[in-house]
């Protein structure tokens, strides 16, 4: 797999009966298939545990919502102590751009979700930003928040 942007961290691989190359997900406690997008969200998984100090407990791989009647998931998201969306992460594989259209699908995700910081990664290119939902406004942030800083608000 390719090099990315973020921390390596010891990644358990194997194959599937049918050699599929499979990767063990420390929050799902189970072997998934190892894509490119797989890989970049595996990274950010223990880049904000290892690096940032972010619960394991708190975080959420793909977990449902209801949007325009449709259901969709959510790559991950990170959980504030009381349980409420503190960090909404957008994967995609390395070789997926981060563009307008990348940015307008998590930010009405995240109109669902309420989460007030949105990550938007292909694991070479990171952009974060502060949603403030009352103002209508969000500010882009030079780095992804350590899970105290990002709790303070």
């Amino acid at each position: 797999m390719q090099a990315l942007d973020l921390p390596p961290f010891e990644a358990k691989l194997t194959q599937s009966a049918t050699n599929q190359p499979l990767i063990w997900d420390i929050l799902r406690r189970k072997h998934v298939v190892l894509t490119p997008e797989e890989w970049v969200r595996q990274h950010v998984v223990h880049y904000l545990i290892n690096d940032l100090g972010y619960p394991r407990g708190l975080l959420a791989l793909e977990r449902g919502l209801r949007y325009n009647q449709r259901r969709k998931r959510t790559d991950l998201l990170a959980l504030n102590p009381e349980g409420q969306p503190l960090l909404l992460v957008e994967c995609k594989a390395p070789s997926v751009a981060i563009t307008q259209e990348v940015a307008r699908q998590a930010t009405t995700y995240n109109q669902t979700i309420g989460a007030p910081l949105l990550l938007l990664t292909n694991g070479l290119v990171h952009y974060c930003w502060r949603v403030d939902f009352e103002k209508r406004t969000n500010q882009r942030l030079a780095e992804i928040p350590t899970f105290a800083a990002a709790v303070a608000g």
